[in-house]
């Protein structure tokens, strides 16, 4: 099925296209992010820590509507408790701009721009802020370079992995099929999150987040590809025995040819599905690591390691905006399942039928 025809029946598979929709905006928002969020991951402002998030208003003190919002600065004071409570100082509104001048940065490390989607003279804070008094949007926005993409790498390798393995183990059989089969197993033996935190205990506690960020990559990647060998390699086998593969080894074919050139590119819409319903566990696992503190480090963020600061019930009660990271991901993976469930049935009707 080419990919016009699958656009055009995942419009008729109405969740599945919501979910698709969903993530273009989130991978759209996610190549800007230097344009989209207002401030850098790490701008923070100490006095603003776990500043609620910015109350706009249309109308001022005095009663007169404003086309754009207006929002105030707020100042705290402390109660009995010894709590930070935030008031606004109404003596003076500040309007929302839009293509605000800010912080100069690099979009995609590449186009310096001091411009961002909004902004205005005094700090907003549209989320909230984080203990740091660092703004809670910016860092998700940034966060979901980290959550999406190690999704996206991972799954791409485990799968590339995962394909070659179980090509060879189907279209060879015997001893290597019994060898590679027995390893994949001995992987798919010890549960994934158990083998994940074992991993990560072996390399230095010392690493930067760029290179924390590839090994989990490299890890989930480990874990991945033993499951997916097993199905490619059963349908190998079956693939291996139709008429344009005998046609192939009858002219004299090599066998990587007719692994990668007729074997592999049938096995395309098993991969396709199996890559979207896999993307939301990689995004999972990556997340359990840095809310425990053993994935991507403060000042980097991912949206796991931005649910750390809500680890107790007293955080949650007191700066409940600071679950708002646990959201996205729970929309990101339902999103990727909905797509995924969309284009199993779209690519394998018999799916659809049962």
């Amino acid at each position: 099925m080419k990919l016009p025809e699958i656009l055009v029946k995942l419009k008729e598979h109405k969740i599945a296209f919501v979910g698709g929709i969903i993530l273009c905006v989130l991978y759209v928002v996610m190549l800007f992010a230097e344009f989209i969020a207002p401030y850098h991951y790490d701008s923070e402002v100490r006095n603003h820590s776990y500043m609620p998030p910015t109350e706009f208003h249309w109308f001022d003190e005095s009663g007169k509507f404003h086309l754009i919002p207006i929002f105030y600065e707020k100042s705290f004071e402390f109660d009995q408790y010894f709590r930070r409570i935030y008031v606004e100082d109404k003596s003076k509104y500040y309007t929302l701009q839009f293509f605000a001048k800010g912080e100069k940065l690099k979009l995609l490390g590449l186009i310096p721009i001091n411009r961002h989607l909004f902004g205005s003279n005094a700090r907003i804070y549209i989320l909230g802020a984080d203990s740091r008094g660092r703004d809670l949007f910016s860092r998700i926005i940034y966060g979901s370079r980290v959550s999406l993409t190690i999704g996206f790498a991972g799954v791409f390798f485990a799968m590339t992995f995962g394909l070659l393995v179980g090509a060879i183990a189907g279209y060879f059989g015997g001893v290597i099929d019994n060898i590679l089969m027995r390893f994949c197993e001995m992987v798919m033996l010890v549960p994934s999150f158990f083998l994940l935190l074992a991993l990560r205990a072996a390399f230095p506690p010392q690493m930067s987040s760029v290179q924390i960020f590839f090994m989990i990559v490299f890890i989930l990647s480990f874990i991945g590809w033993a499951s997916t060998a097993r199905i490619i390699r059963g349908m190998t086998k079956s693939i291996s025995q139709r008429e344009f593969v005998l046609a192939a080894q009858a002219i004299g074919q090599s066998r990587g040819k007719i692994i990668i050139f007729h074997i592999l590119p049938q096995t395309l819409s098993f991969v396709i599905v199996s890559l979207t319903l896999s993307i939301p566990s990689f995004i999972l696992m990556e997340s359990g690591l840095s809310l425990i503190g053993l994935g991507i480090q403060d000042p980097h963020a991912s949206w796991g390691n931005l649910l750390s600061d809500v680890m107790n019930i007293a955080d949650i009660h007191l700066h409940p905006w600071m679950l708002i990271p646990g959201g996205f991901i729970f929309i990101t993976v339902m999103a990727f399942n909905f797509l995924g469930d969309g284009l199993r049935d779209i690519l394998d009707p018999r799916a659809a039928e049962s």
